[in-house]
C-alpha cells in the first residue's frame, strides 16, 4: 500500500513536470507575438468609502519593483511601464495593504484609483510565501492575511484564538494564555511561528502549556502559508508558517501612528498599546508597547479557574533606506503570566502559572538595484534570550525552569530578472543553547546548530507560473551528560527539501494551481532526549535518541477565482509522510505522577484534507461568507487516528455595509464530533455557535477611528475545543462581548 502510495506521488510529480513543460513553450511562444512599448499609469489613493485622498501611501507595481509615494490630492503617477499585466499596491503604515490588476496596454491614459480599506472584504499581499511581496490571489501556496483591525475584532489574547476562524487553522489550547495555532491537523514543531520572517526562539511548540510570547495588540498583520513551507524556512515548517509582521520595512516623511484600547465582558479582559512612526527622506524611527489582562474566564457550567493571563511588551528601532541600501536595528521585549487550569473536582488542586519572557536584538540590512546578477540582498541577524519559569501559585515555588538562547542569521540574494525567469536564492543558521531545570527538566542542556542553502526561482509568462526551489540543511544536537541520564549520542541530521508548483489561469480572473512538495524534517530536540513526567502534554515521555528524519512528499491543489463580486479559493491536500514520529501509549501509568507513559516512535503516516472559501456579492451592501475546512489523519499501518486533529467545521456569515463606514457581521460557525480518536483521547461532541461581530470606521484626511465589537457565543453555549488537553473539564469561553477602540494618525 505504502508503495503504491508513493508510485502515485511520483507519477504525479512526472506528470506535472511535463505538463509544466508544455504550457511553458506554448506559453512563450504566445509570448513572443506579444506587444512591446512602455506606457504611463497614474491614479488615486483614497481611504474607505468616504472618497478622502490619502498622502504619503505608498504605491507599488509588485512585478516591476517601482515604487512612487502620493501627493497632497493623493495622486501618484508611474512613467516607463513595460505593456503587461500588473498587481499594483497602496500601503500606508497601520492600514492593510490595497492591492488591484491591471492590464498597461497604450502609451498613454492608463489609471487606476486603489482604495485602502480597515475592514471588509478586499484583495490581500503577501511577502512570507515567496519571502517577497505577492497578491495573494497570484499565489501559488495558500495564503490567509489577517490585519490589525480584524486580529483586535477577534481575540488578541493569543495567536492561536485570533487565528482559528481562518479555514485551515485551528487551535491547540491548555487554557486561554496557550492556544497555538494547528495548520491542516500540523501542530507543535511541525508548525513554525515567525516574527517578521524570523524565528521568535520561545517554546510554544515543545508542549501544551507554553504560549507564544507576542503581544497581537501591535502587529500590523499576521499571514498563514498552509502546506510545506520548508523551502525558505525550513525543517520546522513542513505544516505551514505564521508570520507575525510589523512592518517599519520603509521610509515615509512625517509622523505616523496608532493608540488602540480594548475590552471584553466574559473575563474582564483590558488593555491598551500605542506606536509611533517617524519619517524623513532616508530615515525611519519607531517604537510601541502596550499591554493586556484578563481574568477567570466563565462557561454556562460557572468560572474556569486559574484560565487568568497577563501580558505586556515593547518594541523600538531605526532604520536608514536608502536608493540602494538599507539596514535597520530593533530591540523587542515581551513578559507573559498566565494560569494553568485545573479541575474544579480536583479535591487537592495545585495551581500552576507560568512567566515567559523574551528579548529580541534584530539586525537587518542591504543593497537595492545591484549592476550584476544579483539584484538585490537582505542580511538578518537576530539574537533571541527567552526564560520561562512554572510556579506553584500557592507557594511560590519554581517547579521548572527553563532557559532558550538562539542567534540566527540569514541572508536572501534576488536575481535579476532575465526574460520570463526570476528568484531567489540564499542561506541560513541557527546556533541554540538549551537547558531546563526542576521537575519537568525532561532534556538535558543541549546545543542544537543548524545551517542551509536554498533557491526559489519561478518562470513567470503573461498567462501561467511555474515555481520550483530547493533546500538542503543540517540539523546538529549535542546533549551534555548529566548524573541522572549519563552521556547521550550527538545526533546529526541532514536532508533535501524540494518543491515545484504551477498556477494556470483559466478564466478571467480564476486560475487553478497545483503543488509537489518533498519535504524534510529533522526530529525535535524533546522527541530525542525527553524522559519523564510531562504535564503539559498531559503523558510521561520517553524520546528516542535514534529516531530518524521525516520524509513528507504531499500534492495540493485548488482553484481561485477574485472579482468585485466573487472571490473563491478552494484546496485538496494529501501528505505521505514516512518516518513520522509520534507518541505512542504504552498502557502503562507512572506511579510517581499518575500520567500515561508513552513512548516516541515512528511510522508512517498520510494527511488529506480540503478548505474552502467562498465570499459573493449578493447586493451592493450585501455579501455572503461561507468557510468550510476538514482533515483525515491517521498512522497507516494500523488505520489509527492521529490525536488531537480537528473536525469537520463550517461557517457562514453576512457582511453588511448599512451606513457609511459601518460593517456587521453576522455567523454561525458549526462543527461536527470528532470521534476518529488517538488510543486513549475522548471523543468529542459537535456544536452550533452564533456570533455577530461589526466595525465603524470614521475617517479623516489624516486619522481614522475604528470602532469593533464582536458578541461571541450569543446563545451561551457549552462547547469543546477538540485540540484542547483540559477540554474534559475546561469547555471553550460562554457568552460575552469584546469592544475595541483604535485611533490611527498618518
Amino acid at each position: 500500500m505504502i508503495k503504491a502510495q508513493r508510485n502515485i506521488l511520483t507519477i504525479t510529480f512526472a506528470c506535472l513536470v511535463l505538463s509544466s513543460a508544455f504550457l511553458i513553450a506554448s506559453v512563450a511562444t504566445k509570448a513572443q507575438t506579444q506587444q512591446i512599448g512602455t506606457g504611463t499609469l497614474s491614479g488615486t489613493v483614497t481611504l474607505g468609502d468616504t472618497g478622502n485622498a490619502v498622502h504619503g501611501a505608498t504605491v507599488t507595481i509588485l512585478q516591476t519593483r517601482q515604487s512612487t509615494v502620493t501627493d497632497e490630492n493623493g495622486k501618484y503617477e508611474f512613467t516607463s511601464v513595460p505593456f503587461g499585466r500588473y498587481d499594483v499596491v497602496a500601503r500606508l503604515s497601520g492600514v492593510p495593504d490595497a492591492v488591484q490588476s491591471v492590464d498597461v496596454r497604450t502609451a498613454n491614459a492608463n489609471t487606476l484609483d486603489l482604495h485602502l480599506q480597515l475592514t471588509g472584504m478586499r484583495e490581500q499581499v503577501t511577502v512570507t510565501a515567496t519571502g517577497s511581496q505577492q497578491a495573494v490571489s497570484s499565489s501559488i501556496q495558500s495564503v490567509n492575511v489577517i490585519g490589525s483591525t480584524d486580529l483586535a475584532k477577534k481575540n488578541p489574547a493569543s495567536l492561536g484564538a485570533a487565528l482559528e476562524s481562518e479555514a485551515g487553522v485551528s487551535k491547540r489550547s491548555f487554557g486561554p494564555g496557550t492556544e497555538r495555532p494547528v495548520i491542516r491537523g500540523f501542530d507543535g514543531d511541525r508548525v513554525l511561528v515567525l516574527q517578521d520572517g524570523n524565528r521568535i526562539g520561545a517554546l510554544g511548540f515543545e508542549s501544551g502549556d507554553h504560549a507564544e510570547p507576542i503581544d497581537l495588540l501591535t502587529v500590523e498583520r499576521v499571514e498563514v502559508v498552509k502546506g510545506p513551507a520548508t523551502l525558505l524556512y525550513g525543517s520546522s515548517a513542513i505544516g505551514g508558517v505564521v508570520n507575525v509582521i510589523e512592518g517599519h520595512d520603509a521610509a515615509h516623511k512625517g509622523t505616523t501612528g496608532y493608540l488602540s484600547a480594548i475590552g471584553s465582558s466574559n473575563n474582564n479582559q483590558a488593555g491598551a498599546s500605542g506606536g509611533i512612526e517617524y519619517g524623513t527622506d532616508r530615515w525611519l524611527f519607531w517604537g510601541n508597547g502596550g499591554g493586556q489582562r484578563s481574568g477567570n474566564y466563565h462557561t454556562r457550567l460557572g468560572e474556569v479557574p486559574n484560565s487568568f493571563s497577563r501580558n505586556y511588551g515593547l518594541g523600538a528601532g531605526v532604520g536608514y533606506y536608502g536608493d540602494k541600501g538599507f539596514f535597520s536595528a530593533n530591540y523587542q521585549m515581551s513578559r507573559l503570566r498566565y494560569g494553568i487550569p485545573f479541575d474544579p473536582s480536583d479535591p487537592a488542586p495545585e495551581p500552576v502559572h507560568l512567566t515567559p519572557s523574551r528579548d529580541s536584538f534584530k539586525f537587518n540590512g542591504g543593497f537595492r538595484e545591484g549592476g550584476s546578477f544579483v539584484e538585490a540582498g537582505n542580511f538578518s541577524f537576530q539574537y533571541n534570550r527567552y526564560r520561562h519559569s512554572e510556579i506553584n501559585s500557592d507557594t511560590g515555588e519554581v517547579n521548572t525552569a527553563f532557559k532558550n538562547n538562539t542567534f540566527l542569521y540569514s541572508g536572501m540574494l534576488d536575481q535579476k530578472k532575465r526574460g520570463k525567469l526570476s528568484g531567489r536564492f540564499g542561506f541560513w543558521g541557527l546556533h541554540r543553547n538549551f537547558e531546563a531545570s526542576g521537575e519537568e527538566a525532561l532534556a538535558p542542556p543541549t546545543t542544537q546548530n543548524a545551517i542551509a542553502g536554498f533557491a526559489l526561482e519561478t518562470i513567470d509568462f503573461e498567462h501561467a507560473s511555474l515555481q520550483f526551489g530547493g533546500r538542503i540543511e543540517n540539523n546538529r544536537y549535542n546533549p551534555t551528560a548529566t548524573p541522572a541520564r549519563g552521556v547521550l549520542p550527538n545526533r546529526s541530521f541532514t536532508g533535501f527539501s524540494g518543491a515545484v508548483g504551477l498556477r494556470v489561469p483559466t478564466w478571467t480572473g480564476g486560475a487553478f494551481v497545483v503543488n509537489f512538495s518533498h519535504s524534510y524534517r529533522a526530529p525535535a530536540l524533546e522527541e530525542l532526549y525527553n524522559d519523564g513526567p510531562h504535564g503539559g502534554n498531559v503523558t510521561f515521555e520517553i524520546g528516542d535518541p535514534t529516531l530518524t528524519r521525516e520524509l513528507s512528499d504531499g500534492l495540493d491543489f485548488g482553484i481561485r477565482h477574485s472579482s468585485k463580486r466573487v472571490r473563491v479559493e478552494a484546496n485538496g491536500f494529501y501528505y505521505h509522510i514516512d518516518g513520522f514520529v509520534f507518541l505512542a501509549p504504552t498502557g502503562a501509568v507512572d506511579a510517581g505522577s499518575g500520567l500515561n507513559i508513552a513512548n516516541y516512535e515512528q511510522g508512517t503516516s498520510r494527511f488529506l484534507g480540503t478548505e474552502a472559501k467562498l465570499d459573493f456579492q449578493l447586493h451592493p451592501k450585501v455579501w455572503l461568507n461561507l468557510g468550510t475546512d476538514y482533515v483525515n489523519a491517521e498512522l497507516t499501518s494500523t488505520s489509527t487516528p492521529l490525536p488531537r486533529i480537528p473536525p469537520w467545521r463550517g461557517r457562514a456569515g453576512l457582511e453588511l455595509h448599512l451606513v457609511k463606514g459601518l460593517i456587521l457581521n453576522p455567523e454561525v460557525v458549526v462543527a461536527n464530533h470528532q470521534d476518529r480518536i488517538f488510543t486513549i483521547e475522548t471523543p468529542t461532541a459537535g456544536y452550533t455557535v452564533f456570533n455577530f461581530a461589526g466595525s465603524y470606521l470614521i475617517a479623516r484626511q489624516h486619522t481614522a477611528h475604528i470602532i469593533t465589537f464582536n458578541a461571541f457565543n450569543l446563545g451561551d453555549r457549552v462547547f469543546r475545543n477538540h485540540l484542547s488537553f483540559i477540554k474534559d473539564f475546561a469547555p471553550e469561553m460562554g457568552r460575552g462581548l469584546r469592544v475595541t477602540y483604535t485611533v490611527r494618525f498618518f
